[in-house]
């Protein structure tokens, strides 16, 4: 009940004062939107395959902002073989967090040549911030043990015509 008193209020407040409209109406819009999409699972991206040594992976492409801000938010569970791959315009460090994402997570870092540069297992229904090392463009995220389980370290080689290579460790 506080929240709602105090969203209401902020709402108020902002539509009382036409500055505050005009630089924090499309912010809220735009976090609201996000909201609401991200209520539902997003299970219907593009998909590609990667491989791993011998182990393959079915990754989700998650390439837009708002199907990145979603990523695999309210999502259960997902098959062990199935992941997301995150990616962006341009390299820069990237970092995520785990809000209403209801499984335990790793995200591998991953750079232009598929080589992975740092991964971090991520606790769910958390805010804490895990990012990569250096910039990278693709962030893969997997169930948390999946990397472990198949001794797949930082320096690693995805494969996948998403990285253009054809050689892996």
């Amino acid at each position: 009940m506080q929240n709602t008193f105090l969203t209401n209020q902020f709402i108020l407040t902002i539509a009382a004062d036409p500055k505050m409209t005009s630089y924090l109406m499309p912010l809220l819009l735009s976090l609201l939107t996000v909201t609401a999409l991200a209520q539902n699972a997003q299970t219907e991206l593009p998909r590609v395959q990667m491989q791993a040594g011998i182990y393959q992976i079915n990754a989700q492409v998650a390439s837009t902002p708002e199907q990145r801000a979603i990523g695999l938010m309210n999502r259960p569970d997902m098959p062990q073989h199935e992941g997301m791959l995150f990616v962006f315009e341009h390299p820069q460090v990237q970092c995520f967090w785990m809000k209403n994402t209801l499984m335990p997570l790793t995200a591998a870092f991953i750079a232009d040549d598929g080589s992975i540069v740092n991964l971090a297992d991520m606790k769910p229904q958390t805010t804490d911030s895990h990012c990569s090392d250096k910039p990278v463009r693709y962030v893969l995220e997997m169930k948390q043990g999946w990397f472990a389980a198949k001794q797949i370290r930082k320096g690693y080689v995805i494969k996948s015509s998403v990285f253009n290579n054809t050689a892996g460790k």
